[in-house]
């Protein structure tokens, strides 16, 4: 990509990828929100606000944004192979089926995005993904997507992070306003206190090592099971 202004088309892109608009998918995914409203442990304001609040401190969209650092990484190293072996990690690492297939939904849906944007790309990083994309189902996760986008519209880090932990955020917080049932204005009131626990999730999720990449996240998982047989379902998970 060309950058007559590098700053401003950097914003504009991260912009894009972190825009409510972009057609992944994502709005019809609670994560498990759906089933917690259902039997009663989120309820309100405070519960939700809390469930997000632990999430981010401990669960498993910490490792999703520690994937994003990671494919970024390799993005730019240009070392494919690795990209490959953290994307089969990704997968590996989801714990319910519902997880995987919403990771893997989204991921692919963004890379064929991507490709359909910038069509004229002919790097190897391109040859790889198109590879990738007609000879594997289960290429490519969410967060790898988002990672490998970013370091090609050469997004800060930083702020890929932060943009993606919101986005997570904002679609949650939504999900509440809908399930709960809560206020479109008492959700962006959440919104807005989640911002120093995003930031500093953020700090954290950008040193962590290889070896550190773990989430407690067992809540989750339960929610993401009782909500493949739930009777009546808003969302997909």
């Amino acid at each position: 990509m060309y950058y007559q202004n590098q700053g401003a088309n950097q914003l504009l892109c991260l912009l894009q990828l972190a825009s409510p608009a972009l057609p992944v998918g994502a709005y019809s995914y609670s994560e498990g929100i759906e089933v917690l409203v259902t039997r009663g442990k989120i309820s309100d304001y405070d519960s939700l606000k809390n469930w997000l609040i632990d999430s981010l401190k401990f669960g498993s969209i910490r490792l999703e944004a520690a994937l994003i650092v990671r494919a970024y990484r390799e993005t730019n190293s240009g070392n494919l192979q690795l990209l490959n072996n953290w994307n089969n990690w990704a997968t590996a690492v989801k714990e319910t089926e519902e997880l995987r297939l919403q990771s893997l939904q989204m991921g692919r849906t963004l890379i064929r995005l991507f490709m359909n944007i910038q069509p004229d790309l002919s790097t190897e990083l391109m040859k790889f993904i198109q590879n990738k994309l007609e000879t594997e189902t289960d290429f490519c996760n969410f967060a790898i997507a988002y990672g490998l986008i970013s370091a090609s519209w050469q997004i800060e880090i930083e702020n890929a992070i932060l943009s993606y932990l919101h986005s997570w955020a904002t679609n949650l917080v939504n999900a509440g306003v809908k399930l709960i049932p809560l206020g479109q204005t008492v959700g962006q009131k959440l919104l807005w206190e989640l911002q120093n626990q995003i930031v500093l999730s953020a700090k954290e999720i950008l040193k962590l090592k290889d070896d550190e990449l773990n989430s407690c996240s067992w809540g989750l998982s339960l929610a993401s099971m009782a909500h493949e047989v739930q009777y009546t379902r808003l969302f997909r998970s």
